[in-house]
């Protein structure tokens, strides 16, 4: 029986599939609770959609593939804040456009090359697939992360909250954007051995919609997002080994299944403050 429990730990690939996991959840875990304040749920998924033809592009040219999916992001980020600034058509519908674009681009891109690369290895990426390479680019990158937003995160919440009050302060309101657009364009590309470009967007959004649901200081958001992220991506990787799943997609459904009992949590006190409330009146 614990032969049986301890089973997962004794194969090297699902060693470096628990050690990406333990890099990346706490850096998508902070960045996904400034995503959830500032609303930025689909300025996530234009990104990871976004970066296709830059990683495409870049195979094409014998560049790394990070460095074409970062550019690629950031290249989608300026052109959405661009669009939407000089037109009078709504951001999020510039970001649909947009990253839809993209993505129909590095499509055809993609289908018009020959390569030994799987599609679904980039769309969904391959956790039991992770080399010391992966390792190690996506540990720099989330200790670059998780640095930038550990010291900067005061700035970053006035922003979220209030950009106009942050430029009053000193605060240097295009720094903290971009500075944000960047950290978030870098976690797609940290992310992208993993759990590829599309399941990519619930680890930069869920843990954090999570925890707004079960805490109302922001610093208390912070920790326990980091704590359901790296719960949930530990558990879910251990569970796929026995479901014979896939690992990403086990992490997916894991964290969807907590926020739909957070949720249900929330409307629960909800009704038990009303309840009283009528009581008292």
């Amino acid at each position: 029986m614990i032969d049986q429990i301890f089973l997962p730990f004794q194969f090297p690939f699902m060693q470096n599939a628990f050690w990406i996991v333990l890099l990346v959840a706490p850096p998508t875990a902070l960045l996904s609770c400034f995503m959830v304040l500032k609303g930025w749920a689909l300025m996530g998924d234009a990104v990871s959609h976004a970066t296709l033809p830059g990683i495409v592009l870049a195979w094409m040219l014998g560049m790394p593939l990070i460095a074409g999916a970062f550019a690629a992001g950031m290249a989608c980020a300026l052109a959405t804040g661009f669009l939407s600034y000089n037109s009078r058509v709504k951001e999020d519908t510039v970001m649909g456009v947009v990253f839809s674009g993209m993505f129909g681009l590095g499509i055809v891109m993609y289908t018009s090359i020959s390569t030994n690369e799987h599609l679904d290895h980039i769309l969904f990426g391959n956790m039991l697939g992770v080399g010391a390479e992966d390792l190690w680019t996506s540990g720099l990158i989330a200790l670059a992360v998780t640095g930038f937003l550990a010291l900067k995160w005061r700035d970053l919440l006035l922003h979220a909250f209030d950009p106009a009050q942050a430029q009053a302060s000193g605060l240097r309101g295009g720094v903290l954007h971009y500075g944000l657009l960047a950290a978030l364009s870098l976690m797609i590309v940290a992310t992208l051995s993993s759990v590829g470009l599309i399941l990519a967007i619930a680890l930069l959004v869920t843990p954090g919609a999570i925890a707004f649901l079960l805490v109302r200081s922001f610093g208390r958001m912070l920790l326990v997002s980091v704590l359901v992220c790296g719960g949930a991506m530990l558990g879910g990787t251990y569970a796929s080994f026995f479901l014979d799943a896939s690992p990403a997609a086990t992490i997916v459904l894991m964290l969807t299944g907590v926020f739909i009992a957070a949720f249900l949590r929330r409307m629960a006190i909800t009704r038990s403050t009303s309840r009283r409330a009528l009581k008292d009146a």
